[in-house]
C-alpha cells in the first residue's frame, strides 16, 4: 500500500470517529486498521528519511 492510500484511509477512519459514524463494533475493528495504517506509515517515513540521509551524506 502506498503511503498516500494509507493517510487517506486513516483520515477517513479519523472522520468517522469524530462524526460518531462507528458503532462500537465497528469501532474496534477500525482502530486496529488505524494501528496497522500508522506501523505502515512510520515505516515508510523512517525508511525514506534514512535514505534521503544516505543520498545527503553520498554528496
Amino acid at each position: 500500500m502506498k503511503y498516500e492510500e494509507a493517510i487517506k484511509e486513516l483520515e477517513t477512519i479519523v472522520r468517522k470517529m469524530e462524526n460518531d459514524e462507528l458503532d462500537i463494533d465497528t469501532l474496534g475493528e477500525q482502530l486496529k486498521r488505524a494501528q496497522t495504517l500508522i506501523k505502515l506509515c512510520r515505516g515508510k517515513l523512517t525508511k525514506t528519511d534514512e535514505e534521503i540521509k544516505s543520498i545527503l551524506a553520498d554528496s
